[in-house]
């Protein structure tokens, strides 16, 4: 859970390798590309993710036999200078599973982050997108400034493991002082090691890449499954290239009309409904609830580990103390999803008895760091996009005179959230936009599915990105759940929908509720 302005979530794949060994521009501004110089695309086995994109093995052949395979696609540097240097953009692929003859084209996945590897994310979750295996590619990227494709690089391993320890809700002013000095040293860092990158990471740039992507990969269309943040990509790409869209789904949907601040303090009501949700969950079981009797009881018991932590740390993951940083991270990291909140009844339990490696593995899986020791470079495209698309900048003064409202949306994650807003401070790119701009009249139906109980990206996003994607365009479909997004949920409503719309064209109805 990095400290960007505002935090925009990817799928939580890495966690559980984790928890068990510890347990804008305008429409008129999109460029044609027909003048870039002709590439075929080389695929071949894929490699074992490199440490930007997380580390790990090579990925697994398919249940079916499947393949993924790997490829490079070269994209200029910068768009308003398309043959003046170039950067790879990393690809990966599992070809359609069906007969030839009902092959639509190819499925490009976004999974979010902003900084999220795709090549890493999609296959780990190939078998639950079989079935649109059946007549796509399933495709996805890195987009650049992640993983291998032209990598943002900032601070090193052992500075990350400080950075992410520090006190990032500070209590008085020389605490204030030290954290912003943190993030300065940071971001100094970020452009000392990077500088030629950091002005060509915003969406929109990304947004262009992808349709290149489509042209090399040879589709009339962009067929395109964004989730988290990659709704927010998507939408870009609908009103740069509104006519190329296919069929579009987002999933777990950024709200287009915020700014970072408005974005952060959505989401720290976002976390604090999912924490009270967690919460009653716990109590309403037959079996006790081991961290609280009643619902209000849990979250004061956090509460008070948390005010504990900041001025007592306790072990985590050996060498490194569980601070309240870390804690309030890992938390928040468990309520992506409803599978995780066992992990987190876990984490608490044991962190009450002065053990923190359960919260240190989720804080840990947030922050891209894996077992041993190296760090994704997941943060630092995070806040390296974010910075460069969000014009707003703010200093601790701001921050302070805004943390009642943030208190009154989160007790527990208000001033986390609000303290995130000096990520960009002293950045080296002025920021592009208050918000980004997704309308896109003309576009074909783009399928737009919310979640109720969705921490990150709440609920309410969802109607505003259909609002703003214009008249005809966004179709709303709603899924009273739990966790971040709703596809990846399982609930069969959901997935017959997606997939009736991406593998035939049928547009669910408007309003559509699953539950």
């Amino acid at each position: 859970m990095p400290n960007p302005p505002r935090l925009r979530a990817v799928a939580l794949t890495a966690a559980a390798v984790l928890l068990a060994s510890a347990l804008a521009g305008c429409s008129d501004d999109a460029k044609k590309d027909e003048d870039l110089p002709a590439q075929k695309l080389n695929w071949q086995d894929c490699p074992a993710p490199s440490a930007a994109e997380g580390d790990g093995d090579a990925p697994s052949p398919l249940p079916n036999g499947g393949r993924w395979q790997c490829a490079t696609m070269k994209a200029p540097l910068d768009w308003a200078k398309p043959h003046g240097d170039t950067i790879d953009i990393a690809l990966i692929r599992a070809k359609a599973s069906g007969d030839k003859s009902s092959r639509i084209g190819s499925l490009v996945f976004n999974f979010g982050g902003p900084g999220a590897s795709g090549v890493a994310e999609l296959p780990s979750f190939g078998p639950d997108y079989a079935k649109l295996r059946t007549r796509y590619d399933l495709v996805s990227f890195d987009p650049r400034g992640v993983g291998r494709s032209a990598p943002v690089k900032c601070e090193n391993d052992q500075q990350l493991d400080a950075y992410f320890q520090q006190d990032s809700t500070p209590d008085d002013a020389r605490e204030r002082t030290e954290l912003l000095d943190n993030t300065k040293e940071f971001n100094g860092a970020c452009e000392h090691n990077s500088k030629k990158t950091l002005p060509h990471v915003r969406t929109t740039d990304a947004a262009r890449d992808m349709d290149l992507m489509r042209q090399v990969l040879g589709d009339a269309k962009l067929y395109y499954f964004g989730i988290s943040y990659g709704t927010e990509l998507g939408g870009v790409y609908a009103h740069l290239f509104p006519k190329n869209v296919g069929r579009a789904v987002f999933d777990g949907v950024v709200d287009p009309t915020l700014n970072s601040e408005q974005g952060s303090l959505a989401q720290a009501a976002g976390f604090q409904l999912a924490l009270d949700n967690f919460a009653a969950d716990c109590v309403s079981k037959t079996t006790p609830c081991p961290i609280g009797d009643t619902a209000q009881d849990v979250k004061d018991r956090i509460a008070t580990l948390l005010k504990d932590l900041d001025s007592k740390p306790i072990p985590g993951i050996f060498p490194r103390q569980l601070t309240e940083s870390t804690a309030t991270s890992g938390i928040a990291q468990a309520l992506y999803s409803k599978d995780f909140w066992q992990y987190l009844t876990q984490g608490l339990q044991q962190a009450y008895k002065g053990d923190g490696r359960i919260l240190m593995a989720l804080s840990d899986s947030s922050n891209g760091r894996s077992q041993n020791g190296e760090y994704s470079n997941i943060t630092a495209a995070n806040v390296s996009i974010n910075c460069a698309d969000d014009k707003p900048r703010y200093n601790p003064d701001y921050v302070q005179q805004k943390l009642p409202e943030f208190r009154a949306a989160s007790p527990l994650f208000g001033d986390f959230l609000a303290w995130g807003m000096l990520g960009c401070t002293d950045w080296a790119v002025a920021g592009a936009a208050d918000h980004p701009d997704v309308s896109a009249a003309g576009a074909a139906p783009i399928l737009v599915v919310g979640n109720t109980g969705d921490p990150a990206t709440p609920y309410q996003g969802a109607k505003r990105m259909v609002d703003a994607l214009g008249k005809g365009v966004g179709v709303e479909l709603t899924y009273k759940g739990q966790g971040h997004g709703a596809y990846d949920s399982k609930n069969q409503c959901v997935q017959a929908a997606v997939n009736g719309y991406l593998l035939d064209g049928k547009v669910p109805a408007a309003g559509t509720v699953c539950s």
